[in-house]
């Protein structure tokens, strides 16, 4: 079974960018974690970054095709306004899709408060550091029955 993590704008300066808020752990680490992960799970877990909308739409589009059976997304600041997103992944509809961020956006600027691409996906979970990833993860399997 093929599982897909899409992560947004940013996420690549993980360790970098405003420690405070998304750890000092780096990128590079929420891979390898993400990898042990798919170990754990016995499936494949692929791992996809950009900062340009129109990529992450492509390969949400792409995923319908590939055999993708569920995805994991965090669209970093494209969470609050990008309605595009939420389209792309409105339309992959024969896949569960759970939303998912670090910090807890509830607690943080009232724009990151709301999601405009949550709504299309089946689950979102937040506030879990990058442990987060984990259990978005499970929660596909969740939802496919594994």
């Amino acid at each position: 079974m093929k599982l897909l993590v899409i992560n947004g704008p940013n996420l690549n300066f993980l360790g970098i960018r405003e420690k405070e808020v998304y750890g000092n752990q780096d990128y590079q680490y929420l891979l390898d974690m993400i990898q042990r992960k798919a170990e754990e799970v016995g499936c494949e877990i692929e791992v996809f970054q950009s900062n340009h909308e129109g990529a992450i739409i492509d390969r949400i589009q792409a995923a319908y095709f590939d055999g993708t059976a569920g995805i994991v997304i965090n669209p970093g600041a494209y969470t609050h306004y990008s309605y595009a997103i939420h389209d792309a992944l409105a339309s992959v509809t024969t896949m569960p899709k759970v939303e998912i961020h670090i910090s807890d956006i509830t607690k943080r600027e009232n724009f990151r408060k709301v999601s405009v691409t949550a709504p299309a996906c089946d689950a979102q979970i937040y506030g879990h550091g990058l442990e987060g990833y984990c259990m978005a993860i499970d929660k596909v399997l969740s939802i496919i029955g594994k």
